[in-house]
């Protein structure tokens, strides 16, 4: 019987050895039931709440299309398969369809209606673990949030951390934050910005050259003028997706004045963010809305004088 292996661990906290661990288990048990192992699958640093893992749909892919000849598909665990009950059931579904079966080497299922009971459960309790972690996860960030403290990630351009967790200037990066600035607030656009700042050899956090994502980023945070914000950006869709433009309500972002050293005037922040949104209502999308509003206002108008 020829079978294929998945593997996967979380984040980057979960040292990669795990992933070593998952494919020993499985390829014992393989070997103890006389299987043929033809491929391993793994995904590093990916959570299994959501699909948007590229190896996990490579190997659903070599199996639907028959690019890989395999009457199993062996995990550790179940929740290294899919610690969403919905992925479960509709990739479960993909593999049945293509005649091959889920197997775990630590939860030995049948097809036993007790088997898919516990099979529920045990889908169940993972799921909730995802949740309930990133749960107490997120609690923990705001209260190091209200602290006003680094939460993890990158700091800002112009910022570094310091041993406590505090915010503390980076000299040579607050002259680029301070040439962003200026030149948006004198009407330079992104591109002369982002020329100007990388003929002056100035990088980003990541040692990139500018791009106009990053200044739009730059422009809009409120921790230049020593504003500390946390949980601005909308949460991920059921997809996993995220769009870092949009923000989350008023009531569930913290935003503590004073609590950052600052890197430009707020009045002349103030005069970019007003810029920047009077660009915003003038592009197509919102000019294309405005006449529309027009003329439904106009109709309006009109059916009610007759």
């Amino acid at each position: 019987m020829n079978v294929v292996i998945y593997a996967r661990y979380s984040s980057d906290t979960q040292r990669e050895e795990s992933i070593t661990a998952q494919i020993r288990a499985c390829t014992d048990y393989a070997a103890q039931k006389g299987y043929n192992v033809v491929k391993v699958y793994t995904d590093e640093a990916r959570s299994a709440m959501t699909d948007n893992r590229p190896r996990f749909m490579q190997m659903i892919q070599d199996i639907k299309h028959n690019f890989v000849k395999a009457d199993v598909v062996l995990v550790h665990k179940l929740d290294r398969f899919a610690r969403n009950r919905y992925d479960s059931a509709f990739y479960r579904r993909e593999l049945r369809k293509a005649n091959v079966k889920l197997e775990s080497v630590l939860e030995h299922l049948d097809d036993s209606p007790e088997s898919v009971l516990l099979e529920s459960l045990i889908e169940g309790m993972a799921e909730y673990y995802s949740k309930n972690l990133a749960r107490e996860v997120n609690k923990g960030m705001r209260e190091t949030a209200l602290q006003a403290k680094h939460c993890g990630g990158r700091p800002p351009l112009g910022y570094d951390v310091d041993k406590d967790k505090k915010y503390i200037t980076n000299e040579e990066e607050t002259q680029a934050v301070r040439t962003i600035f200026n030149m948006y607030a004198e009407d330079h656009g992104y591109k002369n910005i982002m020329d100007t700042l990388n003929n002056q050899g100035y990088k980003t956090k990541m040692g990139r050259p500018f791009s106009k994502n990053g200044l739009h980023e730059i422009l809009r945070n409120k921790k230049y003028i020593g504003i500390y914000t946390f949980n601005r950006s909308a949460s991920k869709s059921p997809d996993g997706t995220r769009n870092s433009h949009r923000n989350k309500e008023n009531d569930e972002i913290i935003e503590l004045p004073d609590a950052c050293q600052r890197l430009y005037p707020q009045k002349f922040f103030g005069r970019c963010k007003k810029k920047w949104t009077v660009i915003k209502e003038n592009t197509p999308a919102a000019g294309t809305k405005a006449k529309w509003c027009i003329f439904f206002r106009a109709l309006f108008t009109a059916v009610n004088a007759t």
